[in-house]
């Protein structure tokens, strides 16, 4: 028996294969369905049994997984990879690769749309696996990169890889800076689309929360393919995808809280309307006097704070469009041309609170100053007639505010793939482009002219508007782009592969080599208008741009010394135009002593060069995403003589942050040990232990430790001449070393087949023993574990478990998705936020194999997001990156196959 793309005979290699059982569960986790490897299997026992010989032998196409360059028949390597069945998820509701990976445990959280609401992101989603940061997980489109989200430049946009192309994904879990380059530290995520298309379909979906208000959903995807790549020496195919998320305010949910009283949470606003004022060491409103009885208000310590919750999106809308089409040609019967194009948009509408005006005066003069007829006087003895008073002010004449991000996404890719004096090859030349536009659509007005409006007496800051008030808020206010983000990468990238010959009787080697060269390109400005607005944080003249170049060769080793040992050896290295060479290493074994028994490691180092944006970004002066107070003015919650309870007291106070030229590069190193056990064909139950060292981390300085520790970081607090907190320097910094360990579980499980269909049992699981960090060089260590620190969490255990049935045309899914529980945030609360269990089931049937129905709930039994007093996102009550605040939801979804 011969392969036809290698010349070289498969008959020991196939007879090695069939003696150990584990090798039909992997084929069919590369993507072949069990129909398709018992054909396979029948096919070649029928062969036999015409040749008269006992053993069936099977003809295997040799393949390359995520993690190796070595295109190889066995598809179980040293190294742990998780594969998902797009399709399968589909038929479970799963729509977006955002969602898509919240079904990968060893992804700790999703920095997800939500993030938006309140930020600069342009409604990007990112994935981190291990916990190490988004930047550290490289993401790969068909086992390309693509280009970086054009915002902050930290990892690929998950929402512009077209989702209704993808057939599955390989998640690496492991790193492989020796194959894929330096970012490759925590693992690697390759989405991998459809090689071809002879037909069409059509699918219509939707999603429905059971709960009233908003968050409901809906999507069309339609494919169409033509030409047979054998016969007709071509094929031509296009999908085309559709998903709008409509939004969900906070307003809809009860557990969406910003004021709990005794739970430590509390991120309602100093700045209020009406407006608080202070003289004299004294904050007061003009409704203190009666508890703050006003909209959106609550008194607290005498001072009327305000409660922004009535404003905020939890889901922001979503509108997402996408085009991924691919044409190949034969050049040979060994030789292949491509022509692949994808184009993907994602337009994300936000919405918050009206703006703040924050260091205001008023003089006396003013027809709306406290006691001149219109506004009651002050109470307190202290109070001046004569004198000025300051003041604190929400628009929310203006309305809410409300921004749209624009980002999109393409790439042209052509590549030549085949066989060539033995050597399996793949050249390509690539160009990414991801551009991202913000724009403002509502609610921001002009700062000077609301200064001076309140300078003039125009403007009421404590009651309704005059009708000269409010036509001077509405001629101010902006509308339109403030911000034009765009990043490029072209590249030229080869490599291949081929045996090498049989050198200790135990099966051939096989090498691989391969190179890389891109051009990375980033430019961001800013309209001028933008310095208008205190709330956007821009400096309209602080547009930069940068580049480089990547020059990478690299190398594979795989070496079978027994019939039960291989090891392999990979290494690269990297030339940046900025920061100099790095060559880093990989080393791997498997061995298989018993049939049933699989034991693999690994070890690597890592290297990665600060990004682009990281260290070129501008700086820029945002809002804290915690509420503090100012450790000068307001000690521990008490204000101190100059200070104001409505300015210094539970404020998100001003954050100047930005790129960072001086940025050293982190170092990894990265090591593992599995064991995969198959005690009988149906059962496979995997441990994949891992540990993980981190040095010279880049990431933003948090800025709960800047107020936490006010003396060590007082160089850090900017001022204002009379003393009031400007803003705290964060920016990204080399903040240490991390250093994280746990073990995957995994378990598969095949029932024996029965009259009443076929059942399957799934368990993908994490357990992390370890991640302790520091936030400075040589610090002291954090445990992160179980505990909400600094800027977020890591579970102890995240878990996976789903059941599977199959019968003829219907099918059943059972999911479970679990995180354990773990110590809240406001450590004077003492409290845990408990664990997370969500329940999906799904069923479907098939009409004579041209109708596709599936039917659903996802979060089954109605679980609310469990209660947490983090104040580092906007929306609060829940931390909306490891909580779904949608609740039970019903979908639906057909596929027309024609």
């Amino acid at each position: 028996m011969q392969n036809k793309r290698s010349g070289f005979n498969l008959k020991p290699l196939v007879a090695s294969l069939q003696r150990h059982r584990l090798v039909p569960l992997y084929l069919i986790a590369l993507g072949m369905s069990a129909g398709q490897l018992q054909a396979a299997e029948t096919s070649a026992a029928q062969d036999s049994s015409s040749q008269g010989t006992a053993a069936p032998t099977t003809q295997l196409q040799r393949v390359e997984v995520t993690g190796s360059a070595i295109r190889r028949v066995d598809a179980e390597t040293a190294v742990p990879i998780t594969i998902l069945s797009v399709e399968q998820l589909r038929n479970e509701g799963v729509t977006t690769t955002a969602e898509l990976m919240q079904r990968v445990s060893g992804n700790q959280s999703l920095v997800n749309a939500a993030r938006s609401v309140g930020s600069s992101s342009g409604g990007s989603s990112f994935a981190d696996m291990r916990g190490i940061g988004a930047n550290k997980t490289l993401v790969l489109l068909n086992g390309r990169r693509l280009g970086n989200n054009a915002v902050d430049g930290s990892a690929v946009d998950l929402n512009t890889i077209p989702f209704a192309a993808i057939e599955r994904v390989e998640v690496l879990r492991d790193g492989a800076s020796a194959l894929y380059g330096t970012d490759a530290i925590g693992g690697v995520i390759n989405f991998i689309t459809k090689k071809s298309l002879t037909d069409g379909s059509l699918t219509l979906g939707g999603d429905t929360p059971s709960h009233s208000g908003g968050g409901s959903s809906h999507d069309v995807n339609a494919s169409w393919g033509y030409g047979d790549l054998e016969k007709d020496r071509f094929n031509v195919f296009g999908v085309v995808g559709y998903n709008k998320q409509d939004s969900l305010q906070a307003k809809d949910r009860s557990f969406s809280q910003s004021y709990v009283p005794g739970r430590g949470l509390d991120q309602t606003s100093g700045v209020s309307y009406p407006a608080n004022y202070s003289q004299n060491g004294v904050t007061t409103n003009p409704l203190s006097a009666t508890g703050c009885n006003g909209t959106n208000l609550v008194s607290r310590q005498g001072v009327c704070r305000y409660n922004t919750r009535d404003y905020l999106d939890l889901v922001p809308e979503t509108e997402k469009t996408s085009f991924f089409g691919k044409a190949t040609g034969k050049i040979t019967d060994d030789d292949n041309v491509n022509l692949e194009y994808f184009w993907a948009r994602n337009n994300n509408a936000v919405a918050i609170a009206p703006s703040s005006l924050t260091g205001l005066t008023m003089d006396p003069t003013s027809p709306y100053f406290p006691g001149n007829g219109i506004t009651p006087a002050s109470s307190s003895a202290s109070f001046d007639p004569t004198q000025p008073i300051g003041l604190n002010w929400r628009e929310t004449a203006a309305g809410g505010r409300s921004t749209k991000d624009q980002n999109t996404s393409q790439r042209l890719v052509l590549s030549f793939d085949g066989l060539a004096k033995g050597w399996d090859y793949n050249l390509g030349a690539s160009y990414n482009q991801n551009s991202v536009t913000e724009s403002i659509t509502g609610g921001f007005v002009s700062d000077s002219a609301m200064i001076d409006g309140i300078a003039n007496g125009i403007i009421n800051p404590f009651g309704p508007q005059s009708a000269a008030g409010q036509r001077l808020i509405d001629a101010n206010q902006y509308h339109g782009q403030y911000i034009s983000s765009v990043g490029r990468v072209s590249a030229i990238d080869g490599r291949a592969s081929r045996e090498i010959g049989d050198w200790f009787g135990a099966g051939p080697s096989g090498l691989a080599v391969g190179g890389e060269y891109r051009q990375e390109k980033f430019h961001q400005s800013y309209a001028q208008f933008a310095g208008d607005l205190g709330s956007l944080g821009v400096d309209p003249d602080a547009g930069v741009s940068g580049d480089r170049t990547v020059k990478a060769l690299y190398t594979e080793l795989n070496v079978p010394v027994l019939d039960s040992l291989e090891l392999s050896a990979a290494v690269r290295h990297d030339k940046y135009s900025d920061f100099g060479s790095t060559t880093n290493p990989k080393y791997s074994f498997r061995y298989q002593p018993v049939k049933e028994l699989v034991v693999r490691g690994a070890y690597s180092e890592g290297f990665r060069a600060p990004s682009l944006y990281e260290l070129y970004n501008p700086q820029y002066t945002t809002y804290t995403q915690g509420f503090y107070n100012d450790p000068r003015l307001c000690t521990g919650g008490t204000v101190q003589p100059g200070g104001d309870a409505g300015r210094d007291c539970g404020q998100q106070f001003h954050n100047r942050t930005g790129g960072n030229t001086d940025l050293s590069p982190e170092t990894a190193r990265n090591l593992t040990l599995g064991f995969v056990y198959q005690p009988v064909r149906e059962l496979s139950v995997g441990l994949d232990f891992w540990w993980i060292h981190i040095a010279n981390q880049i990431a933003e300085f948090p800025e709960s430790t800047v107020f936490d520790d006010p003396n060590t970081y007082a160089d850090r607090y900017i001022r204002n001449a009379d003393g009031s907190l400007n803003y705290v320097q964060t920016g990204l910094a080399n903040l240490g070393a991390v250093k994280t360990s746990g073990v995957d579980v995994s378990v598969d499980y095949k029932f024996p087949n029965t009259p009443y269909g076929q059942f399957g049992l799934g368990l993908q699981g994490t357990y992390v023993s370890r991640y302790d960090y520091q936030t400075t060089i040589g610090g002291s260590y954090t445990d992160k574990v179980s505990a909400f620190q600094d800027d977020g969490m890591i579970a102890r255990w995240k878990h996976v478990l789903s059941g599977t049935w199959n019968l003829g045309a219907y099918r059943a899914s059972l999911v479970n998705r679990f995180t354990s529980s773990y110590k809240d945030a406001n450590p004077d609360a003492n409290a845990r936020v408990a664990s997370y269990t969500l329940w999906d089931i799904s069923g479907g049937y098939t009409f004579d194999k041209t109708v596709d129905l599936d039917v659903g709930v996802k979060n089954l039994f109605d679980r609310d997001p469990p209660f947490t007093n983090q104040a580092y996102n906007f929306q609060s009550g829940y931390d909306p990156r490891y909580a779904d605040p949608l609740g039970r939801t019903f979908f639906a979804r057909a596929t027309y196959h024609f």
